[in-house]
């Protein structure tokens, strides 16, 4: 049970078309738990979803680079509900493989090729230390840009925020979604 009840429907309009802003078009199941507990505070939900959406819709970073950043970080943050969203949601969609999405969460790096090891230890550094070593800095420099890399660090930030935020409210898990492989 979430320590912060989900808006259930009837909406009010208001509401209504703020969660229909949140969910992408076509979707036939509710908003998430995560959107409806938000809309608890419509003026939080609102500033969230601007940066949010940014990232996932208008970034620098490849969309599958993109969704191993957001699976390590949710894994890392122990975050089973916003990992299993994205792992069912987006994983297939930009071409990661049932065993690349595992291994963010069981460390595996056989899938991976080197840049995208890189990759996952620079969120690890950041879970770990908010900080980057000078050297995965650099290792992640010969592949991405400025632009991209300012987009890496925000990103990784956002959804240890986001694993913080679901955590906390310990929501229930989508029905629909993922859950962490066994380990």
């Amino acid at each position: 049970m979430p320590r912060v009840e989900p808006l259930t429907p009837p909406y009010t309009p208001e509401i209504g078309e703020a969660l229909r802003k949140w969910m992408p078009p076509g979707v036939t199941h509710e908003p998430l738990q995560l959107f409806r507990v938000l809309h608890q505070n419509s003026e939080l939900a609102s500033r969230m979803r601007v940066l949010g959406a940014g990232l996932l819709a208008h970034g620098k970073l490849s969309a599958q680079d993109r969704e191993i950043v957001i699976a390590r970080s949710c894994a890392r943050s122990g975050c089973e509900y916003e990992w299993g969203v994205h792992a069912t949601t987006f994983a297939e969609a930009v071409g990661l493989t049932k065993e690349q999405i595992d291994a963010t969460v069981t460390g595996d790096p056989t899938p991976w090729t080197a840049r995208q090891r890189t990759l996952i230890q620079a969120v690890d550094e950041l879970h770990d230390s908010a900080n980057l070593s000078q050297n995965v800095w650099d290792e992640l420099a010969e592949h991405y840009d400025q632009a991209q890399m300012l987009e890496f660090v925000v990103l990784t930030g956002w959804y240890r925020t986001i694993g913080q935020l679901a955590n906390s409210l310990q929501l229930d898990h989508e029905p629909w979604a993922a859950t962490f492989p066994s380990v």
